[in-house]
């Protein structure tokens, strides 16, 4: 029995996040979850009694699967270049099992950044930013890495891996258009 009840809430957790990344929070419903998922609107808050539990839920599901690694690659003992390489991987990783999490992400700060950051403090992620954190700071002072704000270096750092997400569908068209150029003009004799 505990075995079905939890496979139902992984697919209650999976479905909620299809629909909250194609929705969004706020044009989800718990209805809208409950028949997607195939149950009823009482079976569904068993599992989670409202909609911002469900959203912790979704959230932590991807969130805490990446974070702690994160973090435990900063902490390495290892060359700073191997264990940034590691962080890019683990991220694209996610972010390529997750496509729709930056967009999602970008329009729930839009939405309601304080929901958000309340949701990213009930998983207590703040533990593992500031030890991150500290991780880099330390390899700022050990002159390993350039000394620079910390949030430059996380903003940075993020926009560089969210933007070819956010950007996909743009990204795609453009190299459809260029990858079409390149087959007419090598049919022609041309090189580009």
């Amino acid at each position: 029995m505990a075995a079905n009840g939890n496979n139902l809430e992984k697919k209650i957790i999976e479905t909620a996040q299809q629909l909250f990344m194609k929705n969004g929070f706020a044009e989800t419903n718990m209805s809208d979850i409950a028949a997607a998922a195939g149950i009823n609107r009482p079976a569904l808050h068993y599992y989670f009694r409202t909609k911002d539990k469900m959203y912790q839920a979704v959230f932590g599901n991807i969130i805490l699967s990446l974070v702690p690694e994160i973090q435990d690659i900063i902490l390495q003992d290892s060359p700073i270049s191997e264990r940034i390489s590691k962080v890019i991987d683990a991220y694209f990783n996610t972010l390529s099992l997750n496509p729709c999490l930056p967009i999602f992400v970008v329009r729930e700060i839009e939405r309601d950044m304080s929901h958000l950051a309340s949701t990213a403090r009930e998983l207590r992620l703040e533990y593992y930013f500031r030890k991150i954190a500290n991780g880099l700071q330390n390899e700022m002072d050990a002159g390993k890495l350039k000394q620079v704000p910390l949030h430059f270096v996380f903003l940075t750092f993020y926009g560089l891996l969210i933007f070819p997400f956010l950007t996909r569908q743009l990204s795609l068209s453009l190299f459809s258009i260029k990858k079409k150029i390149l087959i007419r003009c090598s049919k022609n004799g041309n090189n580009m």
